[in-house]
Formats: structure tokens, sequence, C-alpha cells
């Protein structure tokens, strides 16, 4: 796996987001991926967009391949200080967390192009560094999965999740989430399994220029150089 997911990664850049147009440009690729899955019916303007992609503490990353914008994740560091994220809102539980002083970070609207799959492109691996990479880079406590039932055997076989909450409803999606969590003493062994998740300092394109976002928690100690 590890060789398949290099030689694409070699292919890709990944790109933090915030100016507008490229932003639309994520939202109508969402709309097309949920579309296709079902996860939402179809809407007159192509997009799909919500409040929680507003708020101070979060971050948007596209992955590109060839030139051409491939997938996209959403993630939302959440602390005391910034207590928003949409699987908070689902899951409240997690405010004990927050009670505790730990930091979490919250991926969602993870989505690939259909394209990728008929393409046989590892992209689901190439997007899922960009979770476990900001975990590093913003020393998070706790990982949090909000996935369909399908999804918890990948999330559980390659990055360490353990199921924590059953499935809910999840606003504006038809299907259930369940919620898995992988704490950050977990990190360590797997990154020894799989490191093509963490920094691979041959390929350049690999890094992610993840947002300090002062005011809401502190980057690692490690720094960008060492985390992302």
């Amino acid at each position: 796996m590890n060789e398949q997911v290099i030689e694409a990664l070699k292919r890709s850049r990944y790109r933090v987001l915030t100016d507008r147009e490229d932003l639309e440009e994520i939202y109508r690729l969402r709309h097309d991926c949920y579309c296709a899955e079902q996860s939402i019916s179809a809407n007159e303007s192509g997009i799909m967009t919500d409040a929680f992609d507003e708020t101070d503490n979060c971050v948007h990353v596209a992955v590109d391949m060839d030139g051409k914008l491939m997938a996209s994740v959403r993630l939302h560091l959440i602390s005391k200080r910034s207590p928003f994220s949409p699987t908070l809102e689902v899951f409240p539980e997690l405010h004990e967390y927050l009670e505790r002083g730990q930091t979490l970070l919250d991926p969602t609207r993870f989505v690939v192009d259909p394209t990728a799959r008929k393409e046989r492109l590892p992209l689901h691996f190439l997007t899922l560094r960009v979770p476990v990479m900001a975990t590093i880079f913003y020393d998070v406590d706790v990982a949090l999965a909000p996935v369909r039932s399908e999804h918890a055997a990948f999330y559980r076989r390659y990055l360490g999740h353990e199921m924590a909450i059953e499935p809910r409803s999840y606003p504006n999606l038809t299907k259930p989430i369940q919620l898995l969590i992988a704490k950050r003493e977990q990190r360590k062994a797997v990154l020894e399994r799989n490191p093509i998740f963490g920094p691979v300092d041959d390929i350049p394109s690999a890094s992610i220029d993840f947002p300090t976002l002062p005011g809401i928690a502190v980057a690692s100690s490690g720094g960008r150089h060492n985390a992302a």
C-alpha cells in the first residue's frame, strides 16, 4: 500500500484554502460527492456549505493531483476557548474532554472525487493524512472520526480509532453517523505501522501549511518543520 500511496503523493499537493473562490470549488466538490453517495439531495446551487465553514477554528484543506482538485476535508480545532464544531453539537458528551482542558480535532466533509475510485487512485489515504498531520501540528489530545458504520473498520485498522458513541442523526445528512475516537497515546503506534500518514521529508509536496490559529490552541513544540 505505501508504495502506491507514495507515488500518488509525488503527484499531489495540499492547499489550505481561505479565498472565497477556492472555497466555492470545494463546496461544489462536496455537493457532487455527497449526491453521488445519496447522502444529500441535490440543490440548484450545486454547493454544499454550512455555518461551520466560517468559524474561526475551521481549516479547509484541499488535495490536488496533477493540478486538479480531487479531494478535501474540513477541520475544526476544538478547545475550551473555541468549543464549536458540527460533531460537538451531535455528540455533546465530548464537552467532558474540554472541561478537562483537552483539545479535540474534528475532521468532517471528507470528500474524494468519484473518478479517483475508478482510476484506483489512493486519494482516501492522501486525504486522511490531513487530520493525522493536524493532530501532530496542533498537538491534539483526541482525534474524532464521525463516520458512517460501513467506514468504521477502515478507521480502526489504519488509524487506531475506537468506537465511542453509537450512530445518531447528523445535520443535513440522510445517513446516521457514529463516533470513533483516537487518543494522543495511540498516535506513535499508528505512525509506526503506517508512516505515510506522517511527515515525508523527501517529498516536499507532502507538507501541509497549517495556520497557527492564535487564541484557539498552541501549535506543538515541534512546530511546522517537524510536524507539517
